[in-house]
């Protein structure tokens, strides 16, 4: 049992906990830039009306980005690292095993642009777009 634990981390739950920092970049900073951007001021009032807390967290943006992309960057090394680890020798296992790292390699893939658009809107598209 202790040899299936490092290998589930390493295969699960990491890269799905750097979905989850991806999506709090994506809501914290980048959903409320796009909205301003694409004009809809209203709507940004609303939401920041039904969900307060999103002011608080986008004035530390920064350290959200810099948390979520040093999870990110953990999650690619452990999953490269475990890239060549061997599956169990039971073919249902084996199959198990190698389903497990395809939908980790997504999951990272999904966090990893998710980042990305929420990076952009939050510090590059103001100066691109009114620069």
């Amino acid at each position: 049992m202790g040899n299936n634990e490092p290998s589930l981390w390493r295969q699960s739950i990491l890269p799905s906990l750097s979905l989850f920092t991806s999506v709090g970049t994506l809501l914290c900073c980048a959903l409320p830039a796009l909205l301003v951007t694409l004009g809809m001021g209203a709507a940004l009032a609303g939401f920041v009306g039904a969900v307060p807390w999103i002011t608080a967290i986008s004035d530390y943006k920064g350290i959200v980005f810099t948390f979520a992309g040093c999870l990110l960057a953990l999650a690619a090394f452990m999953q490269w690292r475990a890239r060549n680890a061997p599956c169990p020798a039971d073919p249902l296992k084996a199959k198990a095993c190698a389903r497990l790292r395809k939908v980790s390699w997504g999951i990272l893939g999904f966090s990893v642009l998710i980042y990305s658009t929420g990076f952009f809107f939050a510090f590059l598209a103001a100066d691109l777009l009114y620069g």
